[in-house]
């Protein structure tokens, strides 16, 4: 198989490849189980660490 032939193939997969991933990191941020400990990671920079 020559290379652009390859590329060809392969240049569309990538778009569905990182929309999956999008999608992915996106439920996981919103799923439930996850929001207490999201919600105290989004709180760090308002810590008064003195």
């Amino acid at each position: 198989m020559d290379p652009t032939e390859l590329l060809a193939v392969l240049r569309p997969l990538w778009s569905v490849w990182f929309m999956l991933l999008f999608v992915g990191i996106v439920a996981w941020a919103l799923w439930p189980g996850n929001r207490r400990r999201l919600e105290e990671h989004g709180r760090i920079p308002f810590r008064d660490e003195r």
